[in-house]
Order: C-alpha cells, then structure tokens, then sequence
C-alpha cells in the first residue's frame, strides 16, 4: 500500500458518500447537504479495511426515543475516527460506545452499501481492491 495520510482517506471517503452508499433506514433523512447521513456502518468498516481497529457502537437517542445506533472506528492506538458524526441534528445524541473486534465474516447489514463504498474509497486512492471478485 502507498504511503496515505488520513487527510487522504478522509477526502476519498468523503467524496465517495452518496444515496447507494447510505444505510436503507436512512435514505429519507439523506440529501448532498447532509451527506454522512447513514454513512457510518459502511465507513467505519472502510475505515476499518485500511486502518485496522476496532469497532465503536452507541446508541443514539432523540429525546426519550431510541433513534438508532452510531458506530465509528477506534484505531489501534486508541484514537477514534469519526467521519460522520456531522450527520446528528443538536437533538440526536451518541451515547457511551462499546467496543467490538470486527467479525471475520461478511456484514449481515448494508452489505451493498459497504462494498461499493469500498470500491469507491480504494478506487480514489488508487489501492487493488481486496473484496473478492463476487462480492462487487
């Protein structure tokens, strides 16, 4: 791998976000002025593929109601990475995360979304892709 610097994978995610790469319970919330809305699963395992870690998740509460769920990439130096969280309005909050080891199967949620995210990221940066050839 070449020698990027995460300015490099952030401008290549960021460009990457559209409406395919977007969680489908998020699709009504996403528009280009928002774009890392329902962007983190995806991105935190991009993030992941390139950097290694483990996984943040919390909950997200809007008032009393449970929204949903949040997840961001703890790097194994301990350092978090969080491409999206812009996407919360004042209202929505993250919650204390816990932290997971990546499975070393496929995600069973927003596959589509994480691969072409994938795709897209290691396309921009000029890296091979390392998804096998039948999963994109």
């Amino acid at each position: 791998m070449t020698n990027l610097t995460l300015a490099d994978i952030e401008s290549a995610i960021r460009a990457s976000w559209a409406l395919d790469t977007c969680d489908d319970v998020d699709i009504e919330d996403w528009t280009p002025d928002n774009p890392a809305r329902g962007q983190c699963g995806a991105t935190t395992l991009v993030l992941h593929d390139l950097l290694g870690g483990q996984i943040a998740d919390a909950e997200v509460r809007d008032g009393d109601r449970i929204q949903g769920h949040h997840s961001w990439l703890r790097t194994p130096g301990g350092i978090d990475i969080d491409l999206t969280r812009e996407q919360f309005s004042p209202t929505e909050i993250v919650g204390t995360p816990k932290l997971y080891e990546r499975p070393r199967c496929r995600p069973s949620r927003c596959i589509e979304q994480y691969e072409r995210l994938h795709t897209k990221v290691y396309s921009a940066l000029g890296i091979k892709s390392d998804l096998p050839d039948d999963q994109h």
